[in-house]
């Protein structure tokens, strides 16, 4: 039977991480009218790597050493006799493992890599993917020259279905693939739009070799993360400075049944669950009742402070949710998140905390979500 790890117990797993770096050789071959050179960059587990290759007689080579599978990026220097409408990058997994690319007329377009498992898994995926994909780029390429900050969360509210598709698709993937690296990469990003029961059930899927590998125990701390924000946990006491410049601490409001909501100036779905929060904080203030709403805009506290008044929302506390995206991009700590100590990945996301700190539920996305917090609230607040 294989073993599983709870990610109960995370601080006491020791993770047998494969540390020692493996060779990998790429061999390719380039007909017709080929670039000057070729480029292959990916993470090798400790750097960014960014290597070349000049093309000799249709031919070129690449070396190196990774930690374990790792997506890369095939890309090229265009001469000016190739049409506009050629691909510039491809998008492949590497493996510890002799592997050969061939490229048909200098076109990154037919690019096939062989001798790599984990990039067969990916362009199967992707097949399959595609249906949905083809529909959504030209909203993708909307939303990449969309300035205005509406309009753009118009446009990811359109998105939304077809990620959606691709997710399904992801995560039948996960099921019938325990031993998978693509399985492992996939969970990466499904795990931010999991339940807790889901997360968990998709991680100890995964065999123990995945689930102890690096990917794999950054996975678990997530998971970990979604479990502190979820029903039957102390909330995390964090302390901020909201929007009115006053130091709000979330143990101050020990005595009565908070809720914390996440949100973004930018999230379509948020802004419409505005006006029933309203109505919630009208009719259960007086009750013991309070909203704190924590916002997603540290890069953008002008957009907050404005949403905030024309939603008609500063008769309850707000503040900024911590986000150091410098520190993000360089995987440092980063305590001052607290959507982090909440496991927030998707918005709006709101969760009850009763008159002890212990949190009693969460909702997130909204229409059916909204029902069963006003249930909520009229059983605890009935009185």
């Amino acid at each position: 039977m294989k073993k599983i790890i709870s990610v109960l117990s995370l601080p006491l797993v020791i993770a047998q991480l494969a540390t020692a770096q493996q060779k990998f050789s790429v061999s390719g071959t380039v007909s017709g009218n080929a670039p000057a050179k070729y480029y292959l960059q990916y993470n090798n587990g400790q750097k960014y790597i960014s290597d070349s290759a000049t093309i000799t007689n249709g031919r070129f080579s690449f070396a190196g050493t990774i930690l374990q599978p790792t997506p890369g990026v095939f890309s090229a220097t265009l001469t000016r006799n190739l049409s506009g409408d050629k691909k510039e990058q491809a998008y492949l997994f590497l493996e510890p493992a002799a592997m050969t690319i061939t490229v048909q007329n200098g076109d990154l377009t037919t690019t096939v890599l062989k001798g790599s498992k984990s990039n067969d898994d990916n362009v199967k995926l992707e097949q399959e993917k595609e249906a949905a994909t083809v529909q959504y780029k030209p909203l993708m390429e909307a939303l990449r020259n969309e300035k205005d900050h509406d309009k753009a969360g118009a446009i990811r509210e359109q998105l939304a279905p077809y990620f959606e598709t691709n997710s399904q698709l992801s995560r039948k993937f996960i099921r019938e693939h325990h031993n998978a690296f693509l399985s492992l990469y996939l969970m990466r990003f499904e795990v931010g739009s999991m339940s807790l029961d889901s997360a968990k059930y998709y991680f100890n899927s995964l065999s123990t070799s995945l689930q102890q590998s690096k990917d794999g125990m950054k996975i678990a701390k997530e998971i970990k993360q979604l479990e502190d924000g979820s029903p039957g946990s102390m909330a995390f006491n964090f302390s901020k400075t909201d929007i009115n410049g006053q130091k709000l601490t979330l143990a101050d409001f020990r005595g009565k049944y908070v809720l914390l909501d996440f949100w973004a100036s930018w999230c379509v779905p948020c802004r419409a669950g505005n006006p029933h929060l309203l109505e919630l904080y009208k009719q259960y203030k007086e009750k013991g009742f309070e909203i704190i709403s924590v916002s997603d805009d540290d890069r953008n506290p002008d957009a907050w402070r404005k949403a905030v008044e024309k939603d008609g929302i500063g008769v309850w506390k707000h503040v900024l949710r911590g986000l150091d995206m410098a520190k993000r991009m360089k995987e440092q700590p980063n305590p001052e998140d607290t959507s982090d100590h909440f496991g927030i990945h998707s918005l709006p996301t709101q969760i009850l905390i009763d008159p002890k700190g212990m949190i009693i539920a969460r909702y997130g996305g909204g229409g059916e979500e909204h029902d069963a917090l006003d249930k909520k609230l009229q059983a605890v607040l009935k009185n």
